[in-house]
Order: C-alpha cells, then sequence, then structure tokens
C-alpha cells in the first residue's frame, strides 16, 4: 500500500521561496499540491467586477482581496476574492487566517464542481462562516453558512434582489449588481 506524502506549509513556502513552483499556478490544499487551471476572460471579468463592486460597499469596514492566499488548517487556498477584517497592516506579517476572514467568495465559470465540494469542504472544516458561490454561468449566487465538520448546515440560492451578509447585517449586497456586465 502507497501512502500520498503531505506537505506542510512551511514547507510550501519553503518551495515558493526557493523558485521550485515556478510560474505554475499551485494551491497547497490539505498538504497536497493541486495545480489550479488558468483564469479565463469571463471569470476575470467578474471577479474584478464584483470586488470592485463590494469595495465601494464596504470602503473602510474591510479589505477585499483578489485571488490572494490565505492560510487554514494545513492548506493555503486562494479564493478568487476574500472579505477581511481591518486594518491591512496586520497581513504585512501573514496571509489571513480564519479569525480575520469574514466571508469568501469562489467565481465559478468552470470550477463549479470543484467549489461546490472540495472548497466548501475545506472552507466548513476551517469555520469559515460564510462562503459564496457565484456561478457566473447561471447568474445564481449560492450561499453557505453555519459551517459544521466539513460542510455547511445552511444553504441558499439568489439569481435577484439583494443580501446582507452575516458579517454586516445593515448592509445590503445587490445580486444583480454582482451579475451586472
Amino acid at each position: 500500500m502507497t501512502t500520498l506524502a503531505k506537505w506542510s506549509i512551511a514547507d510550501y513556502h519553503k518551495m515558493i521561496e526557493a523558485g521550485i513552483l515556478g510560474d505554475r499556478n499551485i494551491q497547497l490544499i490539505d498538504g497536497e499540491l493541486v495545480e489550479m487551471s488558468p483564469e479565463g476572460i469571463t471569470h476575470a471579468a467578474y471577479a474584478g467586477s464584483m470586488a470592485d463592486y463590494l469595495r465601494q460597499i464596504l470602503l473602510g469596514k474591510a479589505w477585499i482581496r483578489e485571488a490572494h492566499p490565505i492560510t487554514i488548517n494545513n492548506s493555503e487556498p486562494e479564493p478568487d476574492i476574500a472579505i477581511v477584517k481591518l486594518p491591512k497592516s496586520k497581513y504585512f506579517q501573514n496571509h489571513p487566517i480564519p479569525q480575520d476572514i469574514l466571508w469568501l467568495i469562489e467565481i465559478s465559470d468552470t470550477t463549479l464542481a470543484y467549489d461546490l465540494n472540495r472548497k466548501k469542504e475545506i472552507y466548513a472544516a476551517a469555520n469559515i462562516a460564510e462562503y459564496w458561490v457565484a456561478d457566473v454561468t447561471s447568474s445564481k449566487l449560492i450561499v453557505f453558512t453555519q459551517p459544521s465538520n466539513n460542510s455547511y448546515l445552511a444553504k441558499s440560492e439568489f439569481t435577484t434582489g439583494s443580501i446582507l451578509p452575516l458579517s454586516f447585517s445593515n448592509i445590503s449586497i445587490s445580486v444583480d449588481k454582482l451579475f451586472e456586465k
């Protein structure tokens, strides 16, 4: 019987610093080096547009990070959008950890199954309170809350209207604006 060797976050950082991974789009997911598919045009446009919209309405309340690492358990995924607590200065020492993360968003164009399964599992296991999957093919926002073990107890789907994120129950986010072209 063979066993897959797992990498630690420290090992992963050493590989990055040594240039071993080169220009490959690699993320550490549960101790495994996972090569991610290149970002397509549609994915990039929606990610940028959604991040810009969130920056406007959360200015001074949270920091919007696009496709940058977060550190959770034995993983360093790079969610498309991470809404994290201020001040920004704390992230010059380390990537955001679960206590810093208000919610995460993955933009799904070709990765819907992965985002609804594997990514959801690792975010729930890290106790990320709120996880959104923006299915750009069907203009549907899937919102997961109440993490428990490797899943979420609550799931809601939106194609129109507004949503109040858990962290800012007084701020209404338009689903229509999120998917606006």
